[in-house]
């Protein structure tokens, strides 16, 4: 099983994939509490996984998204468009289409026996846009 992110935003894609996410997940968050199905409604996606540097001298895309989670609530570019793969041998078993995408908690850690360092994503859809996410899934990887 492997994962591929992409976050496109307004002048930057950022795309990461098999060699650096080891764990993904997505909620669909309402309120605990109530008693029938809840008008609050939080869509979120997790990825977890592995920092590693770019040979080039140029950022590694961890470090894109690290730059993303500074950007403020009042810039266009703090929302967008995110997809997130869960991939098993040629099937995409499902795909999270989150176009207006923001990050709640971005980070990164180090130690001697993680190599580069590892990171970990925590994202949201805006919830006056949770009508334009799509989740699909089912079908053969077109990347391969």
């Amino acid at each position: 099983m492997g994962f591929r992110l992409t976050i496109e935003g307004q002048n930057e894609t950022i795309s990461l994939g098999m060699d650096n996410i080891t764990r993904a997940s997505y909620k669909s968050d309402t309120v605990d509490s109530s008693n029938a199905r809840s008008t609050d409604l939080g869509l979120e996606l997790r990825v977890k996984g592995k920092i590693i540097t770019a040979v080039d001298g140029e950022a590694d895309d961890t470090q894109k998204i690290a730059q993303w989670s500074t950007v403020s609530a009042e810039k266009a570019d703090a929302y967008r468009n995110v997809i997130l793969e869960t991939i098993a041998g040629d099937q995409v078993v499902r795909k999270f289409t989150l176009p207006n995408a923001f990050v709640v908690d971005y980070e990164e850690s180090f130690g001697y026996d993680e190599g580069a360092g590892e990171f970990e994503l925590f994202l949201k859809q805006k919830k006056d846009k949770n009508e334009f996410i799509t989740i699909e899934g089912g079908y053969e990887n077109e990347s391969n």
